[in-house]
């Protein structure tokens, strides 16, 4: 789901990068101090002017990108550009028949659809327009639905597009409403999809007719109703409703009459979802939490309504599955510190299928709808992003779609390390800790820049980070935090930093700065903080809670004053916001989201800033980066920023990339003392 603080702008670059010093043990207790001594004069910082989103007077902030002139290959260090302009291949999805694979891909600047045989190929582009959101074949095979918004607002409107990319025309235009698409029934001539129409805030269950562009009200929601599988051959779709960004209640409806039936609304709260209907369409398979801390692989039978578990482990989370076309195979994936292990099983023998071997990363799964065949995503650390296909039945594994390196060596791309370690209240917490070749840098320690995911509940995971390895490249380390929030690691862990618990997440900061020097591989005396969307909260609120802990911080497209972002929240946060964040129109809770606002804190940051927020953001108002910078430049603290005006939550245009993070590598290397 959409989601203001779990998206990272295009860190992930292939969506939208995070002499001996003396061990800081006791940071930690020297910074409590200093916050507890602080006055926070709330109204004063609540105070700062908030400029128009859309009439930012100062000039020199709206980024005027040239071209896109990366240095020759081979020249040392690696100009960033040239990192950039690593591309992979993404949202794999196999023709019905397993013969074509169509997936996006940004090599012309733009996520653009492409296809290309599943034996692998010549690709071929299929769309030219704005930037492509997502994709799904027809049961036929006869082509796809594909969607765009417009600049990065996330209001999609869908198009039909035939396979070979001759016709195209609309389904549904743009109407000023927030859509996700739920799925084709079994003839694939009508789809399920959830809609704000109605009130601008609820979202309703809708079915449209694909040649025709007609879609008809079934089920009136109430915030987050999201349709998710088409029973097939029958009138049932599993619907979502939100509970929190972990979790949801699992519902059946019927299209037809519009009668909504509960699965699924247990007390304690549980995460449905991975969901592949049996063909026969009297059960299907899902992954849960249900009853459970992680998540294992389940099966729900419709006439008995009993609940299945069909695989599970003790520490570990089953984060995606797959079943082919007939009911016979399996297939799914286990998070295992980040890192993906594939599995599966023969349902008619019942015994364990023997896997591909693949490149070490992060995998995603999906079978074609008609055949035995199965696409199988990579991105790992020196993988920017490739597609496989495995014939499970003939045990043959083709790469159908794979990175381009652009001219750069996949040797000198780093692999992180898994980390675990203990906060000061005796968490367990989580890190991928990337350390750059010792001869990459001059003094006994490299400096560090210490990145935190959006979500919050996301993970750092091993995937390609374009900007991780430029700044490894140049001797700086890199520490991707998973902190008390993030997924992968139960459901208790996820939950640590609901409503008044969010200031404990903040502390996980410094304290894995602790934990960083006490190990004293990288030097934590030059160390930033980088984070997106929740990430950039919370480098927002670390320099405020704690000024002396980090040496500069890059904010993208951050929150600043939780109470304004929490009563403007795109109608889907808000579905989620009530059980995350708490009511905010409780005086006592509203009390507390404003304290916990990092605007109250502004007048305590003293380290240099670079913020990036895109003008057209629908999840963080780009006010929320305006605010800071106002503030911090009226101090005369060092701040640079960039607004772009042709993005949304997230930067999309190459050139914009290219731009952004000349200017963040720029920043970092003076900031860090690093060797250029």
């Amino acid at each position: 789901m959409s989601d203001r603080r779990r998206f990272v702008p295009h860190l992930s670059v292939t969506t939208p990068l995070r002499s001996a010093t003396a061990p800081r043990c006791g940071l930690l207790r020297r910074t409590l101090a200093a916050a507890s001594g602080a006055a926070v004069v709330i109204a004063m910082a609540l105070a700062v002017p908030a400029a128009a989103g859309d009439d930012w007077p100062y000039a020199e902030d709206i980024p005027q990108p040239g071209p896109v002139a990366p240095a020759l290959a081979g020249e040392q260090p690696i100009d960033i550009t040239r990192f950039l302009l690593i591309r992979g291949a993404r949202g794999a999805a196999l023709s019905p028949d397993g013969q074509t694979l169509v997936y996006v891909n940004d090599v012309t600047g733009i996520p653009q659809l492409w296809r290309v045989p599943a034996e692998g190929g010549w690709p071929e582009q299929l769309t030219f327009g704005s930037a492509v959101t997502f994709h799904r074949w027809l049961p036929d095979g006869s082509g796809l639905i594909y969607a765009a918004d417009r600049d990065g607002d996330e209001r999609e409107a869908y198009w039909f597009i035939s396979a070979d990319g001759t016709r195209e025309h609309e389904v549904l235009g743009f109407d000023g409403a927030f859509r996700v698409f739920g799925d084709f029934d079994a003839a694939g001539g009508r789809f399920a999809f959830a809609s704000t129409l109605r009130t601008g805030l609820d979202f309703d269950i809708h079915v449209a007719d694909v040649q025709a562009g007609e879609a008809e009200l079934v089920y009136e929601g109430e915030y987050g109703f999201y349709p998710q599988a088409w029973q097939p051959g029958g009138d049932y779709v599993l619907v979502t409703e939100t509970r929190g960004e972990d979790a949801n209640d699992l519902h059946l409806l019927d299209v037809g009459s519009g009668e909504l039936r509960t699965l699924y609304a247990p007390e304690d709260r549980a995460f449905y979802g991975n969901f592949a209907w049996r063909p026969d369409g009297r059960g299907f398979y899902l992954s849960t939490d249900h009853e459970r801390e992680f998540r294992a692989l389940a099966h729900h039978d419709l006439d008995s309504g009993e609940l299945e578990i069909i695989e599970a482990y003790e520490d570990r989370e089953i984060d995606g599955l797959a079943l082919s076309a007939d009911g016979r195979y399996l297939v799914w994936t286990v998070n295992d510190g980040g890192w993906s292990v594939l599995a599966g099983r023969d349902l008619e023998t019942g015994e364990a299928l023997e896997m591909p071997e693949l490149p070490r990363g992060v995998y995603g799964v999906g079978f074609a709808a008609g055949a035995p065949v199965l696409s199988i995503s990579v991105s790992g650390p020196r993988d920017p992003g490739a597609i496989w296909t495995w014939h499970v039945e003939a045990d043959r594994l083709a790469e159908s779609a794979r990175a381009e390196f652009a001219g750069v060596s996949r040797d000198v791309l780093m692999v992180p390390e898994s980390v675990f370690f203990e906060a000061s209240d005796g968490v367990r917490l989580h890190g991928l800790l990337y350390l750059p070749d010792p001869d990459l840098f001059t003094g006994e320690l490299p400096p560090m820049v210490m990145n935190v995911h959006g979500g919050p509940t996301a993970q750092a995971r091993p995937g390609f980070r374009a900007v991780y390895q430029y700044l490894l490249g140049r001797g700086i380390a890199v520490f991707d935090l998973n902190f008390r929030g993030s997924t992968g690691f139960g459901k208790t862990f996820t939950r640590l930093d609901d409503q008044r618990l969010r200031p404990d997440a903040v502390r996980d900061l410094v304290d894995a700065l602790d934990f960083l020097a006490e190990d004293g591989r990288v030097d934590t005396s030059r160390a930033a903080v980088m984070g997106g969307s929740y990430g950039g909260y919370l480098v927002n609120d670390v320099l405020g809670r704690y000024p002396d802990a980090f040496t500069a911080g890059v904010s993208f497209v951050g929150v600043s004053d939780w109470v304004r972002a929490l009563e403007e929240a795109s109608p889907a946060l808000q579905a989620s916001d009530r059980i995350e964040y708490g009511d905010i129109n409780d005086p006592e809770m509203r009390e507390f989201f404003r304290e916990l606002s990092p605007i109250t804190r502004v007048d305590r940051i003293t380290a240099p800033m670079l913020f990036q927020h895109g003008a057209n953001d629908p999840r963080d108002p780009v006010t929320e980066s305006d605010r800071m910078v106002l503030a911090l430049r009226d101090r005369d603290v060092e701040v640079e920023y960039l607004r772009f005006p042709d993005e949304g939550h997230s930067v999309r245009r190459l050139e914009n990339r290219v731009e952004l993070y000349r200017r963040v590598a720029a920043f970092l290397e003076e900031h860090l003392d690093a060797e250029r």
